[in-house]
């Protein structure tokens, strides 16, 4: 996107951020509240869960689902589903641990391969949902069931590929950042934020257009610091950050900056908001699309290769089990709309803190699995409720 593209967006300030409440949309704010009520109701009755070692293994146990919601996303944007994201994962984590156990591939190239498989199979899902008009519900519906059978079929009589404790892709969930490496990272966060923040109000200020308080750039970059620093003193008191946390949250905020600062993530927001407008403007609305599948298959690979890490093996149950409803559920629980055209890459960070607080919380009182899905299935409900009554609000 031009230099005067970038620009022309209107700025977040308090009184557009006010405006934005009269008109119904809520922005985060329901999720960062329902966050504070989790950790007072659940550190209130264990006082377990607000420790070090559990808000680490919290941070551990949402980056893998967290990954597969971010693909997730890039279809919601467009109004379209994808049930897919968890045969897909399974299947692409399958490829790199057969590639590289059972062939001997070096781990790097098979993961490489499991990537490109993920992103042609998304590339099939977009081509039948473009080429063939075939409902995006059918279309990955069916490759949800189909992808589930190939990994069978490849897993073999043995049903399950173990994966080298000491090993590349088995290290990837057992690798923490030093202290040192933490506070570092969190300073030069902290300092790109202020700075990208600062250019583009000088950019603003020279097209001659509003630009937000110095003030509430100053509040903004606070709040970040206060974040990020909790974050890493709390996780620095157990075992440190773990990488893969890392690795999560660098795929949020890369992807969160292609949604806002190119072509590319324009027209994602034009085609879900309006597909009809978008055509006519000259977007090319089928390409957009097939991509849009492309990156949520691809997405949901990396997803399951972190799970295979994690487990350090791959089995039958891989991709299986809730990873897809719990992966739908945190992108419209963050705030994803599953209308089309509204939608953060954020969300994928906020849903999954949101499940996973939910069910390490609720293992934490033993309580009962069947408790844990309906607590989960209320929570996701309110959320569309609060889309549904916020999209309603604004057309108002």
């Amino acid at each position: 996107m031009t230099q005067a593209a970038a620009i022309t967006r209107e700025p977040y300030t308090p009184k557009g951020a006010l405006d934005r409440l009269r008109h119904g949309d809520l922005g985060a704010w329901p999720v960062v509240g329902g966050l504070v009520a989790i950790a007072v109701v659940f550190g209130t009755l264990n006082e377990h869960f607000l420790s070090p070692e559990n808000l680490t293994n919290l941070a551990l146990q949402m980056a893998a689902t967290g990954t597969i919601s971010l693909g997730i996303i890039m279809v919601l944007l467009l109004g379209e589903i994808d049930l897919s994201a968890g045969s897909v994962s399974g299947l692409c984590a399958v490829v790199m641990a057969i590639l590289s156990v059972r062939q001997g591939w070096n781990p790097l190239l098979a993961i490489v391969v499991a990537l490109v498989a993920g992103a042609l199979i998304g590339l099939l899902h977009g081509l039948m949902f473009t080429r063939l008009r075939m409902p995006s519900f059918v279309v990955t519906l069916a490759g949800l069931i189909g992808w589930q059978g190939l990994l069978l079929y490849l897993l073999g009589q043995g049903g399950i590929v173990n994966l080298p404790f000491d090993g590349f892709v088995a290290k990837l969930s057992d690798t923490w950042l030093t202290p040192l490496a933490a506070w570092l990272l969190t300073l030069v966060l902290v300092a790109v934020f202020a700075a990208s923040n600062l250019v583009t109000r000088r950019m603003r200020l020279a097209a001659d257009l509003p630009v937000t308080p110095a003030w509430w750039l100053g509040v903004k970059v606070a709040g970040l610091a206060v974040v990020l620093v909790a974050a890493v003193a709390v996780m620095s008191a157990d075992r440190g950050v773990p990488l893969l946390l890392v690795i999560f949250g660098t795929l949020v905020v890369v992807f969160d900056l292609v949604l806002r600062h190119t072509a590319f993530g324009r027209w994602m927001y034009a085609v879900g908001g309006n597909v009809e407008a978008a055509r006519r403007a000259g977007i090319d609305v089928r390409r957009i699309r097939v991509l849009a599948f492309v990156l949520s298959s691809t997405l949901a690979a990396f997803g399951g290769i972190l799970s295979a890490s994690r487990l350090a093996a791959v089995n039958q149950g891989s991709g299986g089990s809730d990873i897809l409803l719990m992966a739908i559920a945190a992108a419209v629980i963050g705030g994803t709309s599953l209308f089309g055209g509204r939608g953060r890459t954020y969300a994928a960070l906020l849903g999954i803190l949101v499940i996973q607080s939910i069910t390490n919380g609720m293992f934490l009182l033993s309580v009962d699995s069947s408790v844990r899905y309906m607590v989960t299935a209320a929570v996701l409900a309110l959320a569309v409720a609060i889309d549904s009554l916020s999209r309603r609000g604004g057309t108002a």
